[in-house]
């Protein structure tokens, strides 16, 4: 029987233990993943876990925030946090050798952090100053807003920053409340890959005491919403993102959906690439990206063009889109499997990347290897991914269309 690329393990009133063995690694990435995101908070939590993902490394019951920082330097890895709409994760790599410190020292984080007020006052205004930066990137901020049109009035549409008034209201004890409602079994993973044997890693995770595990409430459906809007913004650019239902996390047909955006918006041989960039020279960044989450997905296209040039950017666009599935030839399917394939390929050489790979056991029962989807990618059919390709251009699409007021003017004349 073949051996699994991944073992795993049930910690008793625990997280879930995964590893992937990589013998010939100097490294070890370990990372706690958290089944918690953005959408999971109301309207008086906004950020709180993003606010979370900053505070946990300032400090622990035993280590002051100066001390963790001068502790993750001296193990010289790379440690560092995110928060999405659905997960928050704290992740380092470091030398094979130094993989038992560095796991005590996230989970001292997790289980055992400092949260101090007068750091929650001070982090605060960084957050503040995080927020100013995405304002200050275009794109960025019209993505923020074309998000919160898709998903109008849901949280799932809100920023994983949060909102002003939110932080501004926040103290340390709410931080804590919240991390210790959300922030334990069944919601936490623990996932290592490179030099590591998995006995000892579950060794490790199950010396700790682990909160009581609790189940949560179930995600409230997110409904993707359609139609157009305007945002009038004073910009260099002008920039439209579009976006059509796309494919949830743990959907059957991810291979379709990957190839067909490959092809659609992927690469430099992409139509919109080739028909917006390269025979119109309408835009530098044009392309495209899928977005799961566990209950919904959006397949969006964006692109920033000169503001004079707006209107035939969208007509462009438009016209690529509507002819898309026609264009699908052999020669562009056996490109874009190629593609898929080299990206996965390449993916298994990183440390990092297996160990995040691992993190998607919590959407899913059973982990298919990246060489199993390179195996489904190769097979699939052309008909099927026409087929799928078809289905979600025909859909209700949601339009963001950003740019001054005569760009908006231009754009709306075409419509």
């Amino acid at each position: 029987m073949k051996k699994s690329f991944v073992q795993e393990t049930s910690i008793n009133n625990g997280p879930l233990v995964l590893s992937h063995a990589m013998p010939e690694a100097q490294s070890v990435a370990l990372g706690i993943f958290v089944d918690v995101g953005s959408r999971d908070e109301n309207e008086l939590q906004a950020g709180i876990a993003h606010a979370l993902e900053h505070m946990l490394f300032k400090g622990t019951k035993s280590l002051g925030v100066h001390a963790l920082s001068e502790k993750l330097d001296v193990l010289g890895g790379n440690a560092n946090a995110f928060t999405s709409r659905e997960r928050t994760c704290f992740h380092i790599q470091v030398l094979y050798e130094d993989w038992q410190e560095a796991v005590n020292l996230l989970m001292d984080m997790l289980l055992e952090p400092a949260l101090p007020e007068d750091e929650w006052q001070r982090e605060r205004e960084v957050i503040y100053s995080e927020m100013a930066m995405v304002d200050d990137v275009p794109d960025e901020w019209v993505y923020d807003r074309h998000m919160k049109a898709v998903f109008a009035g849901q949280t799932v549409g809100e920023p994983t920053l949060g909102t002003r008034e939110a932080l501004a209201a926040f103290s340390a004890m709410d931080l804590r409340g919240y991390l210790g409602a959300h922030y334990r079994p069944p919601r936490l993973l623990v996932a290592a890959a490179g030099r590591i044997e998995h006995d000892a890693l579950v060794e490790a995770v199950g010396k700790r005491t682990w909160p009581t595990a609790s189940e949560r409430d179930g995600r409230v459906q997110a409904v993707r919403k359609s139609g157009v809007q305007y945002l009038s913004r004073d910009m260099e650019q002008a920039h439209i993102v579009a976006s059509f239902s796309g494919i949830t996390a743990t959907s059957k047909q991810r291979p379709e959906a990957w190839l067909a955006n490959q092809m659609l918006g992927g690469g430099m041989s992409s139509a919109l690439f080739r028909e917006i960039r390269e025979r119109r020279g309408l835009a530098y960044s044009v392309g495209s990206h899928l977005s799961p989450l566990s209950d919904v997905g959006l397949w969006s296209m964006s692109c920033g063009t000169a503001p004079n040039m707006l209107a035939d950017c969208l007509v462009v666009l438009k016209e690529t889109l509507q002819a898309f599935p026609e264009m699908m030839d052999d020669a562009m399917v056996k490109r874009a499997k190629r593609q898929m394939e080299v990206q996965f390929r390449m993916a298994m050489d990183s440390v990092e990347g297996h160990m995040l790979y691992l993190g998607a056991r919590l959407d899913e029962d059973v982990l298919l290897s990246q060489q199993q989807w390179v195996d489904k990618i190769k097979q699939l059919q052309n008909d099927d991914i026409h087929d799928w390709v078809k289905k979600h251009l025909q859909g209700d699409v949601m339009w963001t269309i950003a740019g001054s007021d005569e760009a908006l003017s231009s754009a709306q004349a075409v419509m």
